[in-house]
């Protein structure tokens, strides 16, 4: 089987993806250094494919750690078969909130810029080919003309977390690397057994999660903001099921396999969902209750983002399969039968 590095693979969609990639054969390897989640997404991951898979524990910015890593890879390749080698890297890892990026921004410049600087100079001493990077719609920032699409220009960046997704995609854009990159919008949901999900923090910061947990807590949840210029006042975001955004990498990397070069798509469902909307649609397919109010905007957050999926979907053959009702069951799911999953693989 073909191996595939997942820099980044025990977290969020990084789990979910390492499932995708082992259902379409590949074999993937995870690097991470756990600083925004748990071992129990790599147990999550085993539950669901049924056999162990091989990671490594460390953090990404520290080239020679991860070269040390990748070279002992290849050196068991030396001993297999050509369908076992390395034919690229998913990178994944980076910190991804807005809000702290603005309150630490020295922290998001180093670790995203200095991770991907990393991974990719690893793999130019080492000969691998294709990369696919995780990207983010911040990089639009607040666009003059919706829905984006992949040829949108880039605005003034929002927050420093933005800036760093800008500033890596034209770092891999000037290099001899293969690679995708993909631009995600709005990432929620779970896989449906409920094994892997967000465990980066125990007080979330997007609002699927905010939902949830509040719930759970019985505490309450704050809207940033009731004046913006969108239907109803609020944020509005194109959401995704992170099992669509995962299968999107798998796609993705058959394509840059079959044909090299580089590529840009933009992964949502090409439908924005205000904040309100978000909240009402939880609220009836899970038939829970919101606690929520009104509080001020928050630094760093568009106004109004959704995507344009023709060119993905055109040359990919991806597109975004599960419902916004979806996202907000298994979501729920996630956050109610998690814990009983973690107590069950530590016994």
């Amino acid at each position: 089987m073909k191996k595939v590095i997942v820099t980044g693979g025990a977290g969020y969609i990084g789990s979910h993806t390492v499932v995708e990639l082992w259902k379409a054969g590949y074999t993937p390897i995870i690097i991470d250094n756990f600083s925004n989640t748990t071992i129990d997404n790599i147990k999550g991951i085993e539950s669901i494919i049924g056999t162990n898979i091989e990671y490594h524990e460390v953090d990404c910015s520290c080239r020679i750690s991860l070269y040390d890593v990748f070279k002992s890879i290849e050196s068991d390749n030396e001993l297999s078969s050509f369908d076992d080698e390395i034919i690229g890297v998913i990178h994944f890892a980076a910190y991804k909130s807005v809000g702290e990026s603005v309150e630490k921004p020295d922290k998001y410049y180093s670790n995203n810029i200095g991770s991907m600087k990393s991974v990719m100079d690893v793999m130019d001493t080492l000969d691998i080919t294709n990369l696919i990077f995780s990207s983010s719609c911040s990089v639009y920032g607040n666009p003059d003309i919706l829905p984006v699409t992949e040829d949108t220009p880039f605005k003034e960046p929002e927050s420093p977390y933005a800036e760093t997704k800008q500033m890596c995609e034209k770092i891999l854009d000037e290099s001899d690397i293969d690679s995708v990159s993909l631009r995600y919008f709005n990432p929620i949901g779970s896989h449906e057994s409920s094994h892997i999900g967000d465990r980066s923090t125990d007080d979330p910061l997007a609002i699927v999660p905010v939902i949830t947990n509040r719930i759970l807590n019985n505490g309450e949840l704050t809207v940033f903001g009731n004046d913006y210029d969108t239907k109803d006042g609020t944020c509005i975001r194109d959401y995704i099921h992170v099992v669509d955004l995962a299968k999107a990498h798998v796609k993705s990397l058959k394509h840059v396999e079959d044909k090299s070069g580089k590529y840009i798509y933009n992964i949502g469902t090409g439908k924005g969902t205000s904040v309100l909307e978000a909240i009402n649609t939880f609220e009836k397919a899970t038939s829970e209750k919101v606690n929520w109010k009104y509080g001020d905007r928050r630094d760093g957050d568009v106004i109004e983002v959704y995507a344009d999926c023709t060119k993905v979907e055109k040359e990919l053959g991806w597109k975004a399969e599960k419902s916004l009702e979806t996202c907000m069951i298994d979501s729920w799911n996630w956050e109610r039968l998690s814990k009983q999953f973690q107590k069950f693989v530590n016994k």
